[in-house]
């Protein structure tokens, strides 16, 4: 049988990560890493799958319902294993090392690496509204089809300054976190306030509102559309689960980690629903539909602004994912270490800095990573492909409250999830729907995924058997 590791070893002095997140560090992580730029984006695509104003905030709505159930769920998991590698731990202690090994191994791939990549990327793009020189189009190097233009060379100097940033401490990275969050929940909620104030337009009301809910009785078929469409959703409301990984350095995650999750992702959830409800009544469904490179924000705004609107709204999203590419690249590199310390990724990962308490190598590592994939230019195509395997490990954390409930029934739970076994059997059951509709009718999305996960099987294996060699 296989035998399952024992828990990391908790926060403390020397060369240990120690506890220094309080309960706002742990939010803005939470918010910061779930705001990047998709919810100025990705509402035109949506309406364009389900044609209706109705199901388009349906969609919103279905996707905070689910995600604020996991996070609750998550919490329970967080307070009973405030350790370092977050669901990377609650997935080995359910169900073992491998399949622990399986979501930190898509996590530094693709997920993690991959979403930081792009998420740099879409900062340098907007930083070229104002610095023409940073464009996809001026190459510096050109080998064939490969090489480096400026946007990529922007994207790679943010990644490599914000890991630096990251090498100096928790507190620092924290600092920067908080500073770029509220930054960018300002700015979100002006978009609001100014949309709900100035932004209506008479006949986008009429349009939108007159018959609200076309096209939403159609059985079956809406429940495959909105499933589908929840795609973009997902991914927008994506990475509030990052805070988990830094739980050995946050203070009181008995407390703090549950209820910054249920804070982070409650207030998100709600500026999303607003959001799209200014875009409801700034624009006709087709105006969403149809936004200049679904860039659904920057229409809105060019009503209230006119020819401002654009860098008013590249300066927003600057902000923005500059602080989601920070909270991400802090929180990611908890996860290599905690693997290392289970001899499942190089030991150096899981070293700490012994002056700041940081994992610097697994930074560096996890910064090298993304660079590469910055250069190859198939981050987004990547993301797309793993989405199917996101949410099937959703689905297995919360899967695994059940099953350490019965298995460790006195496990000490300071906070018990809300609903359960209800709410927590809803999401399993609304998210598997969720991936079924994806297996038949997003196919290209799915075993991509799949087959990336797979391949961690061998790397596994040899990791353990490295392991093993060393114990000798």
């Amino acid at each position: 049988m296989e035998r399952t590791p024992p828990l990391t070893p908790p926060a403390g002095g020397g060369n240990q990560l120690i506890a220094r997140l309080g309960l706002l560090d742990a939010t803005t992580i939470v918010m910061g890493s779930m705001i990047g730029s998709g919810v100025f984006i990705v509402s035109a695509d949506i309406a364009r799958q389900v044609q209706s104003p109705g199901l388009l905030m349906m969609t919103w709505v279905i996707t905070a319902v689910l995600t604020l159930i996991a996070a609750l769920s998550y919490g329970e998991l967080a307070a009973a294993m405030p350790r370092a590698g977050g669901q990377y731990v609650y997935l080995r202690e359910a169900f073992g090392p491998l399949c622990g090994f399986l979501y930190g191994w898509t996590l530094f791939t693709v997920i993690q690496t991959g979403t930081i990549a792009a998420v740099a990327v879409a900062f340098a793009k907007f930083l070229g509204v104002f610095l023409p020189w940073v464009s996809a189009d001026n190459w510096l190097i050109r080998l064939g089809p490969a090489g480096l233009n400026s946007q990529m060379l922007v994207a790679i100097a943010l990644l490599v300054f914000l890991t630096w940033v990251n090498t100096r401490g928790v507190e620092t990275g924290a600092r920067v976190q908080n500073i770029f969050t509220i930054a960018k929940v300002g700015a979100l909620a002006a978009l609001i306030g100014f949309g709900l104030l100035v932004g209506r337009r008479p006949e986008a009301i009429e349009a939108n509102f007159t018959d609200f809910w076309r096209g939403a009785d159609q059985g079956w078929l809406v429940i495959k559309i909105v499933g589908v469409a929840m795609v973009g959703a997902l991914f927008s409301s994506d990475a509030w689960n990052n805070v988990t990984f830094t739980a050995g350095e946050t203070r009181n995650p008995q407390r703090n980690l549950p209820l910054s999750l249920a804070l982070g992702v409650g207030l998100v959830s709600v500026l999303y629903f607003l959001c799209n409800l200014v875009y409801l009544m700034a624009l006709p469904l087709e105006g969403i539909m149809n936004a200049p490179e679904d860039r659904v924000a920057t229409a809105v705004m060019a009503q209230m602004m006119g020819g401002g609107a654009v860098q008013v709204m590249a300066a927003a999203v600057m902000v923005s994912t500059f602080g989601c590419v920070n909270g991400m690249v802090l929180a990611g590199a908890r996860v290599y270490y905690a693997m290392a310390r289970d001899g499942l990724f190089f030991q150096a990962v899981g070293r700490v800095d012994a002056r700041h308490h940081a994992p610097v190598t697994s930074l560096w590592v996890q910064c090298l990573w993304a660079c590469v994939l910055t250069l190859t230019g198939r981050y987004s195509d990547l993301l797309d492909y793993v989405i199917f395997a996101v949410l099937l490990f959703y689905i297995l954390t919360i899967a695994g409250l059940f099953v350490l409930r019965r298995r460790r029934p006195a496990m000490e739970r300071p906070y018990r999830a809300i609903g359960y076994p209800v709410l927590p059997a809803i999401y399993v059951v609304a998210a598997s729907v969720i991936e079924v509709l994806l297996l038949l009718f997003k196919p290209s999305y799915t075993w991509p995924g799949l087959i990336l996960v797979t391949l961690g099987i061998p790397v596994y294996w040899i990791w353990q058997r490295k392991a093993k060699g060393n114990e000798v």
